[in-house]
């Protein structure tokens, strides 16, 4: 019997599907969503407009996604992840013609419904992508040059178009979740050893065509470096965030000084802090424990994600299953690194609790998978 006839075989039906989904898994994602309401209605003054309602919205409109997702068997995603990873970077090549500009760089594409970031998108269809090809590839196989070329090509494809926009804390982001699903998948590690030299020496590059007719980055991106090394350099100027977000902090102390009682944001001295910085909100407001709880809730859904990857045969769920929880893992890892100070400012959102439409929709998307491959696995 074929892996295909067997899970057709053993895919369960009706009611059955919706009491085979992960629901603590369900609530862990509603909680932190809940969360980041009651952020956006705090930093909006004590309103739901102009942002905790329509996060509302698409967290509803998410969840629906996320349960009509599960409900389709995963080997179904599986056979369509080429298609899903190219009409993504058919969306990054139409932000080069058609992309909408906001904050000086060209990354959403208008379809009226949705202004919608392609990039984000690419996060989840990357590892859709990589995860069908270990699938399909034999282990032995996994760590020779030839097999390893490939999936370097298919994760440099996204990453220079979106280097293109240019947003480079997502180039990162994919360049670090493709590499870790490649050392989840089995590719022996000299090659990340090369790699990581070779990182160390494109980073000198870089600071030294700072000033020359070839600088590699733009000027505001070599700010946000001086600005990671001393912030004090230029209090005012780049500076700045990173200033402000390090005063909240360590003002909300143990317990915090009380759900809209944050000063540095009420005062708006907290720059984007419905977004990038909604952190040092929620540190300012709810304190130390505060923030530990919300770092607990995180660490929950990946030791979930991790559960439900090793309880499965299927070699494309585990996989996608690991590399996703990479992703998300990196999402809330380098926001916190960055409002803390341990990280350069690179415009990572925190996964949903930070406002945005499409880095919602996507990661509902991603769990939606996860829960596929959860629905579905042979019992």
């Amino acid at each position: 019997m074929t892996y295909l006839e067997n899970t057709v075989k053993h895919t369960p039906s009706g009611l059955r599907k919706v009491l085979y989904l992960n629901w603590a898994l369900v609530i862990l994602l509603m909680s932190i969503a809940g969360i980041g309401f009651l952020m956006l209605y705090s930093v909006a003054g004590g309103s739901f407009s102009p942002w905790a309602e329509p996060q509302a919205k698409r967290f509803a409109f998410g969840l629906l996604l996320m349960f009509g997702i599960a409900m389709v068997p995963i080997w179904f995603w599986r056979n369509i992840a080429v298609v899903a990873f190219l009409g993504s970077i058919v969306l990054l090549v139409a932000v080069e013609f058609f992309g909408a500009i906001g904050m000086g760089a060209k990354r959403w594409v208008d379809l009226g419904f949705i202004r919608l970031q392609p990039s984000e998108l690419t996060k989840v269809t990357l590892v859709m992508i990589l995860a069908a090809y270990y699938d399909w590839l034999p282990m032995s196989r996994v760590s020779r040059p030839l097999w390893v070329l490939l999936p370097v090509g298919i994760i440099l494809v996204p990453v220079l178009l979106v280097l293109r926009q240019p947003d480079l804390g997502t180039a990162l982001m994919l360049l670090a979740g493709g590499g870790l699903l490649m050392f989840i998948a089995g590719v022996h590690w000299i090659y990340f050893a090369v790699v990581i030299l070779a990182m160390v020496a494109l980073v000198t590059l870089v600071l030294q065509s700072r000033g020359t007719d070839w600088q590699l980055l733009a000027d505001y991106q070599f700010r946000r470096i001086d600005t990671f090394f001393d912030p004090s350099s230029d209090p005012l100027g780049a500076g700045y965030h990173i200033t402000q977000s390090k005063i909240a902090l360590g003002s909300g102390g143990w317990t915090g000084k009380g759900f809209m009682q944050g000063t540095q944001s009420r005062l708006n001295f907290l720059p984007e802090k419905h977004t990038d910085f909604i952190f040092t909100t929620l540190a300012e407001e709810f304190g130390f424990l505060g923030a530990v709880s919300l770092l607990a809730l995180y660490a929950l859904i990946i030791l979930f994600c991790i559960s439900t990857a090793l309880s499965t045969r299927d070699r494309f769920s585990s996989l996608f299953i690991l590399g996703f929880a990479a992703t998300f893992f990196l999402f809330f890892a380098v926001n916190m690194a960055m409002v803390m100070g341990l990280a350069p400012v690179v415009g990572v959102p925190l996964p949903l609790v930070s406002y945005g439409g499409s880095a919602m929709l996507v990661l509902m998307i991603g769990f939606g998978l996860v829960q596929s491959a959860h629905v579905h696995k042979p019992r």
